[in-house]
């Protein structure tokens, strides 16, 4: 039996319409679908509603399935109940329909999302702030995908509140780790109700056996006594496992020029011996004190994680180049997981991690920048920034160039009659497509540039 081809509806308005074609015509022999291009009587498909298209589809077409353009506003169940024909929203951008079409067809994305890696994001020097802060940054962390909030304390002194703290915390429902070596100060964090302990070695393990008859669910994480000292890390881990403790293991990430390497090879050592034991990686070394953006580095840091089979991190957002950073943990866990499990490279799989440049730079050309100018019939000024060029036009005037307070210039030598909040906007736009120009990012008028998961939601824009 011949399978039928589906038959797409593809919405548009006037001055995509040329984009669009050629584009679904490469697509439909690729694909291998039938299609119609749907005009509407509108020259910016931006400026759509679904209400506005249900009254204005064409009556007696057959489809399979409408596509609408991706900022149409409203639901498309709007046009589904009035055509009788499935609607949905397409991509932002039109440029975007090849990309939109293989996603929707790559099964193996079905499962994307799942982690194996556990965050614990520590409160930086708990005792100095007051609980409204220390608060603030737990509901922060754990919205970021943090999974422990950590307490930092500071040493030498004891932070006699921070039984007070975790316990407000835990009846919050946070689960809390206390990050100190004191005994005193560790015992009033269990009574507090926190559930792990960063950290345990020789100058404090022998309060284990009446902290687990106390606290018997507790987890215990174990360091060596000096960093590159794996033998004190071996004897106390199997003390803790004689004792019946819960632990997680800790060889200490050192800072790049400081034995970084060296350390990622005890790691390695410590799996290859041990390779049940539950591990964690504090990674704040490398986060902290690398003055450059995170992302990058919490991808490379979580796949290694991730092959070594290290469970947990430590990480913290202090330093103002990692203050995403559990976000960035959040995501990137997801990535490597799916990477390692399926053996694929973790590339078109989590777009939200690329912050700084766009994955793939969308260019229509100048022929059909030039196209798009002819075709405008009204006086309202379209931006396109592309080619290294900032391009406006409107239906008398078409402007190019570099430096956007030259362009403007010339815009205003001609145009005399732009008002002050159309300057403004105009001035907003063209320092947005020049921002895109610098950074290789692609600019659509009117939208927010693309940072990845740091790109503000719709309700955040003005």
């Amino acid at each position: 039996m011949i399978k039928q081809r589906k038959r797409w509806l593809f919405v548009t308005g006037k001055l995509a319409e040329p984009a669009l074609r050629r584009i679904v015509a490469e697509l439909s022999q690729k694909i291998d679908f039938d299609y119609q291009i749907i005009t509407l009587n509108i020259s910016v498909a931006a400026l759509m509603t679904t209400e506005w298209v249900a009254r204005h589809f064409p009556k007696n077409v057959i489809g399979d399935i409408i596509l609408l353009p991706g900022l149409c506003r409203g639901s498309p169940e709007i046009v589904t109940q009035a055509t009788g024909i499935p609607a949905k929203h397409g991509p932002r951008d039109l440029l975007d329909l090849p990309e939109y079409f293989n996603l929707k067809s790559n099964k193996l994305l079905d499962d994307y999302g799942k982690f194996d890696i556990e965050i614990i994001a520590e409160i930086n020097n708990v005792p100095s702030k007051p609980w409204d802060t220390v608060l603030a940054e737990a509901q922060k962390y754990r919205s970021d995908g943090a999974d422990i909030i950590d307490i930092g304390c500071e040493p030498g002194n004891i932070y006699h509140q921070v039984k007070d703290v975790i316990q407000r915390l835990c009846d919050l429902g946070f689960r809390i780790s206390i990050d100190s070596l004191k005994p005193e100060e560790i015992e009033l964090a269990l009574e507090g109700g926190a559930n792990v302990v960063l950290s345990i070695n020789s100058t404090n393990i022998k309060y284990v056996p009446h902290w687990l008859e106390r606290f018997p669910n507790v987890e215990f994480v174990v360091i060596p006594d000096t960093v590159n000292d794996l033998t004190t890390l071996y004897k106390n881990a199997e003390q803790l496992l004689r004792w019946n403790a819960k632990i997680r293991v800790d060889p200490i990430l050192e800072p790049i020029g400081h034995c970084f390497f060296n350390s990622l090879l005890r790691y390695a050592k410590v799996r290859y011996e041990y390779p049940d034991i539950p591990m964690l990686m504090g990674v704040g070394n490398i986060t902290e004190l690398t003055e450059v953006d995170s992302a990058g580095i919490n991808v490379i840091l979580a796949a290694i994680c991730q092959e070594l089979k290290v469970q947990s991190v430590l990480t913290t957002s202090v330093a103002n180049w990692s203050r995403s950073s559990i976000k960035e943990w959040d995501l990137a866990r997801r990535l490597v997981f799916y990477a390692v499990q399926h053996q694929t490279i973790p590339k078109r799989i989590e777009p939200n991690l690329v912050v700084l440049r766009d994955s793939k730079l969308r260019e229509i050309g100048e022929n059909t920048i030039l196209e798009l100018a002819h075709n405008v019939k009204d006086p309202n000024y379209r931006i396109i920034a592309e080619l290294g060029n900032i391009y406006i036009f409107n239906n008398t005037i078409y402007l190019q160039g570099t430096d956007p307070f030259k362009l403007f210039q010339q815009l205003l030598q001609i145009d005399h009659n732009i008002s002050p909040s159309h300057a403004f906007y105009l001035g907003y736009e063209m320092a947005k497509a020049e921002i895109a120009l610098i950074l290789h990012k692609n600019y659509t008028q009117d939208q927010p540039l693309n940072w990845g998961f740091l790109t503000p939601k719709e309700d955040e824009i003005h």
